[in-house]
């Protein structure tokens, strides 16, 4: 006798019913995957499409390079995603040793060659401590917070111990120098914190902590030059045409792209290389001149997506390390999104802050894709 449609046993392909619900296999968020990837396509095309001019002979040198960078980083998210988010608990603090030593490494190199460092070169790439920081930073305030929790606030031996934690590397890396990187450490952690229940008195110290440390970097000598002037040009103190070059036609390229834009790889400012480096430090002004206002809505809509999905997988995790971890992730890329744009509008100081996703890099790619992973094991472990 024939097996009726209902008498047949479920068989083992995609959408296999006799796994259990809280499988980890059947909880991965593809909407956030699924925007994930087209905006790592987007910023391919936005680096390739700012910087074909580049390089003579080459039109794809750059390009090239963020593509495999996205295959690798792609590879490490995968990797993080099959393990349970509590494994990186347990090591958070050897990971976050190694990279204070690191930076610690880096930094006397730099003084030993007297010059300013921010990676290391390895040859074929060149490794960022700055970014690793992000990611480890965030894994040991995480873990340690989700220690203890008596009430729903910190208390403020939690709270200057989490204080100590950041301010280690975020120190070390303002002495690079790299503001940009040392304000998403800063970030991470008033994300993270007052998801915790930090007290707002608590938030307030915080940014006057951060805002005394850059003052006595600029007034010690810690800042270099280039640096300094770009504080100088966004206060109106800089007016000189070499100071102000690159953000203004930045703003011109934006301004310019009205509606519409001007058309894929038709934009004068973009294709003539006129904002240097523009595929790594103002990506979305390639976009506004190409695609107009229509691209950047688009643009920023995707993040928007992006972030409500962080949210609610916050909301859904099944403890506190998943909603303190998608927190800072969450503040994290709030923070980098406004940053980058801001610095193209010129409404904000140019720092070298990458646009996730979308700016030219390998170690903002790597960290971001092991973030992305991190959040999606709290997503897929929500039900254990």
């Amino acid at each position: 006798m024939a097996l009726t449609f209902l008498d047949r046993k479920p068989d083992s392909g995609l959408g296999n019913i006799r796994s259990s619900p809280g499988d980890p296999s059947r909880n991965v968020d593809w909407v956030l995957l699924t925007t994930q990837g087209i905006l790592t396509v987007i910023g391919c095309f936005v680096v390739y499409s700012a910087s074909w001019t580049a390089v003579e002979g080459d039109p794809y040198a750059f390009a090239t390079r963020q593509v495999v960078f996205a295959i690798a980083a792609s590879v490490v998210m995968v990797a993080v995603m099959s393990v349970d988010y509590e494994w990186f608990k347990e090591r958070a603090a050897f990971l976050y040793g190694s990279t204070i030593v690191l930076l610690v490494l880096l930094l006397l190199m730099g003084i030993a060659q007297g010059l300013d460092r921010i990676s290391f070169d390895l040859g074929p790439i060149n490794f960022q401590p700055a970014e690793a920081a992000k990611f480890t930073t965030l894994l040991a305030l995480c873990a340690y917070l989700s220690e203890e929790r008596s009430n729903d606030e910190v208390s403020y031996a939690r709270f200057v111990g989490g204080l100590i934690m950041v301010g280690a590397p975020a120190v070390l890396i303002i002495v690079q120098p790299d503001l940009g990187s040392a304000s998403v450490i800063v970030t991470i952690a008033m994300g993270v914190l007052l998801v915790a229940g930090a007290k707002p008195k608590y938030i307030a110290l915080i940014s006057f902590l951060s805002v005394a440390t850059v003052a006595s970097a600029f007034v010690g000598g810690f800042v270099n030059s280039y640096q300094q002037e770009r504080l100088r040009v966004f206060l109106g103190q800089d007016t000189a045409e070499d100071s102000i070059y690159q953000v203004r036609n930045a703003i011109r390229a934006v301004g310019t792209g009205g509606v519409t834009g001007k058309g894929w790889l038709e934009g004068p400012l973009t294709n003539g290389g006129d904002v240097p480096v523009m595929w790594a430090d103002f990506p979305f002004a390639a976009v506004g001149e190409q695609f107009g206002l229509v691209g950047c809505a688009v643009l920023l809509a995707l993040f928007v997506v992006v972030l409500m999905r962080i949210w609610r997988i916050a909301t859904l995790s099944r403890d506190l390390l998943g909603t303190y971890l998608c927190a800072g992730v969450f503040t994290m890329l709030l923070w980098q999104v406004f940053q980058n744009v801001g610095m193209t509008l010129g409404i904000m100081p140019v720092t070298g802050l990458p646009m996730p996703f979308i700016s030219y890099g390998g170690s903002s790619l790597l960290t971001y894709f092991a973030l992305f992973g991190i959040v999606q094991s709290v997503h897929m472990r929500r039900m254990r």
